[in-house]
């Protein structure tokens, strides 16, 4: 009886090689928001603070029921708050909102609450957190599930709201380390 040869280990992609293959996937942005109230689970609407982050690793898992998945960088101060706090909301962006990515992903930014000062937004019912003006679509969550996955977190969320604002808007979209929208 032969036996065939075991597989050798594959060396393991670097860092860099891995983000040159996957700046080739075109991925829409969103920016997920959370609003702080202090209170484990609350989305009071009175005082506390709001927190963003832009995200493109944002997706579709279940219709019935509906589910969707964030990734948040593991010790980043959005996975800390989404750690306490199990409400919370996307909003899929327009073209017109590439400067809005670009301040929400910055490293060392000024604080949430300056930038949420200068954007346009008003507080989703189900979550309290803040819904971009003229997202093409936004989503109110509830977290179900966190999941550990390498140096991030996956949360699974389940939909409590979903509206189409802006149906016939274009998206802005993040293709080979850069914002971008359709020609």
């Amino acid at each position: 009886m032969s036996m065939s040869p075991q597989p050798t280990a594959a060396p393991l992609a670097t860092p860099d090689e891995f983000r040159a293959a996957l700046s080739q996937l075109a991925a829409g942005v969103a920016l997920v928001t959370v609003h702080d109230s202090g209170e484990v689970g609350e989305a009071d609407q009175g005082p506390g603070e709001d927190a963003g982050m832009t995200a493109t690793s944002f997706l579709s898992v279940s219709l019935e029921p509906p589910l969707v998945l964030i990734s948040v960088r593991e010790d980043s101060r959005m996975d800390e708050l989404l750690s306490r706090i199990d409400l919370w909301a996307v909003s899929l962006l327009g073209e017109q909102h590439r400067a809005l990515a670009s301040r929400f992903a910055m490293k060392g930014r000024l604080s949430d609450r300056l930038l949420f000062a200068d954007t346009p937004h008003e507080r989703g019912p189900a979550s309290g957190a803040p819904l971009v003006t003229g997202a093409l679509a936004t989503v109110e969550c509830r977290t179900e599930q966190r999941i550990a996955a390498g140096d991030h977190t996956l949360l699974i969320g389940r939909v409590l709201e979903a509206r189409v604002p802006a149906p016939d808007g274009r998206p802005l979209l993040y293709f080979r380390s850069g914002y971008r929208h359709l020609a």
